[in-house]
């Protein structure tokens, strides 16, 4: 693979990663949709939770030698991983609606959870590739600001290619990923409007 399609892969696989692009669909959406001051700072909090627990978690497990890097792409690790990022969407959407914050914000920590199950349940016939998931998912949440969809579609097929020029996933992986955050996304709009 030649260094300049290697590196391009790269970068839009880190910009495309869920631990960064989620909580800027999160607060972008609040933002379009004029969610009160209020909403946001939950939502930004409960970004910033899950983004530092699953930063947190991963050193600490290539640190003590329990995994080769924070990418979690052996089994045993991607298996850890999706156990305590599922855990932790749907554990602070639960917690998020039973102390009353607004449901934009549950829903979306609670779909992103269904999605990593999804991953889960999946496991051994596939591995489901989150960052597609999550970038559908994340196109989803800034519905109907039309560009702002089309512009993290078009997002969401650069990570695509990316993983398959990265060998992280097969194509069908990449396609149930895709799917899966569509039906995440089509799910919260459904919900939400």
């Amino acid at each position: 693979m030649g260094s300049h399609k290697s590196g391009l892969a790269r970068a839009l696989s880190v910009v495309g990663h869920p631990a960064l692009l989620m909580p800027g669909a999160v607060v972008w959406s609040a933002r379009l949709n004029h969610a009160p001051p209020a909403v946001l700072q939950a939502a930004v909090a409960a970004c910033g939770v899950v983004v530092v627990c699953v930063a947190v978690y991963s050193a600490v497990q290539v640190q003590a030698g329990r995994w080769q890097h924070v990418d979690a792409s052996r089994p045993h690790e991607r298996r850890q991983l999706n156990a305590v990022l599922a855990l932790l969407l749907l554990g602070l959407a639960g917690a998020l609606w039973w102390a009353g914050q607004p449901k934009p914000v549950v829903l979306g920590l609670a779909l992103g959870g269904a999605v990593v199950v999804l991953a889960s349940g999946l496991r051994h016939w596939l591995k489901l590739s989150l960052h597609a998931a999550f970038a559908v998912l994340a196109a989803a949440l800034l519905w109907p600001s039309v560009p702002a969809v089309l512009g993290l579609l078009a997002l969401a097929a650069g990570v695509s290619w990316s993983r398959l020029v990265l060998r992280r996933h097969t194509r069908a992986e990449v396609l149930v990923g895709l799917l899966a955050g569509a039906a995440a996304g089509l799910g919260f709009q459904r919900m939400v409007g």
